[in-house]
């Protein structure tokens, strides 16, 4: 297959599947990884792809992810290595006796964990999971919302869970989201993302911790603009159209191990 064809196979199997490994695209082409990783950095040169480590994604999420989510066990496996890498960093961000909401989501997990043994901080949080690891360290100070319990997840939702956040004021929300794009952010679940709007509402500042799949991407229910968001945690650095409109809101970009 000649490179001009491949390349036209590449961006034609992304903007199908929305992201796929070198691996993957190895074996479909039956070529070499590093024919691949030549491939893949000629194309995200020429803004026909997003590459990132190991693979590469597709510049416009397929239509049928732009309003869908894989199930939470899932989400927890993929790019597992990037939310470890935003945790740490994220972690970093705090000082001992901080206030922080922390919602639910599987890179607030890993950032439960980063947090689990540093410095005692007070914390807020709709899962009982989160909850549970940063308890293990009893320095930490811990308050676990309650209401309907959301099995994928594993969290608190509904009326209950909004009326309990809003008895508590703390200085950050550190929120995971479904999406974000040049105007907002936004969330798959409209419970998540009332649970989100609630923490926001009584957080001073607001960090966001996405992973690069999140990003230039779109969601159905909007929780905030990108003007309330102080911080954005992310594993790889966004395409410039978004960098710009990150920059424009006034928010603190954090690239993991940049």
């Amino acid at each position: 297959m000649q490179p001009s064809s491949r390349f036209e196979e590449i961006v034609a199997l992304l903007a199908r599947s929305g992201e796929m490994t070198v691996e993957a695209l190895a074996d479909h082409l039956q070529v070499s990884r590093e024919t691949v990783r030549r491939d893949l950095a000629r194309l995200d040169r020429d803004g026909r792809l997003r590459r990132f480590h190991g693979g590469a994604r597709a510049i416009l999420a397929p239509a049928s992810m732009m309003e869908t989510e894989w199930p939470f066990a899932q989400r927890l496996a993929q790019n597992a290595a990037g939310k470890k890498a935003i945790a740490r960093a994220a972690a970093r961000l705090f000082r001992p006796e901080d206030s922080l909401f922390i919602d639910t989501g599987s890179t607030t997990i890993a950032f439960a964990e980063a947090l689990a043994t540093g410095p005692a901080l007070v914390t807020i949080t709709n899962s009982p999971r989160i909850a549970a690891t940063l308890a293990g360290n009893h320095s930490h100070k811990v308050f676990l919302i309650g209401g309907a319990y959301g099995v994928d997840a594993g969290e608190s939702l509904g009326p209950l869970a909004l009326e309990q956040i809003g008895k508590f004021r703390a200085r950050h929300a550190v929120l995971t989201i479904g999406a974000i794009d040049q105007a907002c952010v936004m969330d798959f679940d409209l419970q998540e993302a009332e649970i989100a709007k609630a923490m926001i509402e009584q957080a001073d500042r607001v960090t966001v911790l996405a992973d690069h799949s999140k990003l230039d991407r779109r969601a159905v229910f909007e929780i905030a603009p990108l003007s309330r968001i102080d911080t954005l945690v992310t594993d790889l650095a966004p395409a410039e159209p978004m960098a710009r409109a990150i920059a424009g809101a006034g928010i603190e970009l954090i690239v993991a191990g940049a």
